[in-house]
């Protein structure tokens, strides 16, 4: 490998190393931003948080590498064209295309790997991540007591307390309704002090209680005109209640499969067997509907003044008028009977044939997600590499600005794609491929512009083309005034007295 090779490898690992843990890092906290609500009051454990974040950093590997890829690439190219470095290296006879070629290389290879990434890892961590949120979905919030106010965190119980030690812990004036009982039973209890908390492993309620009183009203099925009120007076009372919902229990992960959790030939498999059955689904729906409901005769309408079901249907039709009322009356309301049928059986069809499709959709939209992505991260580095090129400037300044246009022009056509792919209003190709066709061509120029040392950032250049321009449509505009007789732009008429 030649010195400038490994100076240009050198300087484009660093800035790739550090904008993909950066970019990492962001759209991390913005994943736990969107669950805080579900994470914040239910007494996870650390290793519970960390492991959540580790299944989303792998989840959003896809989306981080083309950013980072592109965001690297500028830094690098901007960088070298600062420090003259790219001058330097093209007045030796090097072209921007070899000065790119030990990139392209590293980069195919990273492309390459968010493949295996994308097709081996994410689905693995997509489907923990799904059950880990079911599971903190399902656990209940820590018991948490605010003076004055009722405590409604447990299934039939609701506890108030009107102070709280916050050393001690101490509670004063408890109030405690409980209506857990399966006959249907209502206990009170009041309290003058006591402490109320979870067992270590938090399946069960602790409750110690101080100078209180205990009420309990005894229901039976007849409680509304017939109900025992029974007291008891207590110093001390200690009650152990089982409380499930507060410990952190695992989900079977084999619940959670879909789309998103399948790999590529899990998926191709998936596409064929969905395309099948939408296709029975649809034969099932259309065909007993049209050769059974709609177009036959049915033979039960035939009598001894109509024919056999054979017979022509022009010649049936006129038969039929001419029956009597009552007999057509007969006829129709079979007729409406077997259209009413028709229509209940086809919508039930229709709506298993639907689903097929939907499922259809999201599969497909899934396989082009995958195969989309390395090619997405090669074309970002085209765009990259060039830009950083033509603007020369290094660091986390302009590089950023345009990198992060480009990126959310791609981010927005991808969602829309992906949107109409998933509905079906577009071909899952042209859905999940449309961003990647726009900005090809933009690459394509833009490296075409960097080869040729274009001035396509340049403000002066942009400024003198400005001046030939306008200086051009002035002498046309007087040209065409000299022609018509008219008195040339900036000259003063004659007056008239």
């Amino acid at each position: 490998m030649k010195t400038v090779h490994k100076l240009i490898l050198k300087s484009y690992a660093g800035p790739m190393v550090l904008t993909f843990f950066i970019v990492l890092f962001v759209f991390i906290m913005q994943f736990m931003w969107r669950y805080i609500d579900e994470l914040v009051g239910k007494g996870l454990g650390m290793d519970v948080i960390l492991e959540l974040m580790m299944y989303a950093a792998v989840t959003l590997i896809p989306m981080v590498l083309p950013l980072a890829t592109l965001f690297a690439a500028v830094m690098t190219m901007g960088n070298m064209g600062e420090n003259y470095e790219l001058l330097a290296l093209k007045s030796a006879g090097i072209s921007l295309p070899k000065i790119m070629r030990p990139l392209i290389i590293l980069v195919l290879f990273v492309a390459v790997g968010s493949f295996f990434v994308a097709n081996n890892l994410v689905p693995i961590a997509t489907k923990k991540i799904s059950a880990l949120l079911y599971d903190i979905r399902q656990q209940k919030q820590s018991i948490e007591f605010k003076d004055g106010l009722f405590f409604n965190g447990m299934d039939d119980i609701s506890i108030r307390v009107d102070r709280q030690d916050p050393k001690t812990k101490l509670l004063n004036g408890v109030l405690i309704y409980d209506t857990s009982d399966p006959n249907g039973n209502m206990t009170t209890t009041l309290a003058d002090s006591g402490y109320i908390s979870l067992s270590d492993d938090k399946k069960y309620l602790l409750v110690t209680l101080y100078s209180g009183e205990r009420y309990e009203q005894a229901r039976g099925y007849k409680w509304f005109d017939n109900s025992e009120l029974r007291q008891n007076i207590f110093d001390v009372y200690n009650m152990v209640m089982k409380v499930p919902g507060f410990d952190f229990e695992r989900t079977d992960q084999s619940m959670f499969n879909g789309s998103q959790t399948k790999n590529v030939r899990e998926l191709q498999a998936g596409i064929d067997s969905l395309e099948k059955i939408s296709s029975e689904s649809a034969s099932a729906s259309y065909e007993p509907l049209l050769n059974t409901f709609i177009f036959p005769f049915d033979k039960s309408l035939a009598s001894d003044s109509i024919p056999h079901v054979d017979m022509p249907r022009a010649e049936l039709a006129e038969k039929i008028e001419n029956l009597p009322v009552r007999s057509k009356v007969s006829i129709y309301d079979v007729a409406l009977n077997k259209a009413r049928n028709s229509r209940s059986y086809y919508s039930f069809d229709e709506a298993t044939s639907k689903e097929a499709l939907n499922q259809l959709y999201r599969y497909k939209v899934e396989w082009h997600k995958k195969m989309s992505l390395p090619v997405s991260i090669m074309i970002f580095f085209l765009i990259g590499a060039p830009l950083g090129a033509i603007i020369r400037k290094g660091g986390l300044g302009m590089p950023v600005v345009v990198s992060v246009g480009f990126f959310v022009i791609y981010y927005i056509i991808t969602i829309t794609g992906e949107k109409m792919a998933r509905e079906g209003s577009w071909d899952s190709f042209l859905g999940m491929w449309i961003a990647t066709f726009i900005l090809l061509p933009i690459s394509v120029y833009l490296t075409y512009k960097a080869t040729n040392d274009s001035n396509l950032f340049n403000a002066e250049w942009y400024l003198a083309r400005y001046k030939k321009i306008s200086a051009f449509f002035r002498s046309l505009f007087r040209r065409n005034a000299l022609r018509g007789g008219l008195p040339p732009a900036g000259t003063a008429g004659s007056e008239t007295r």
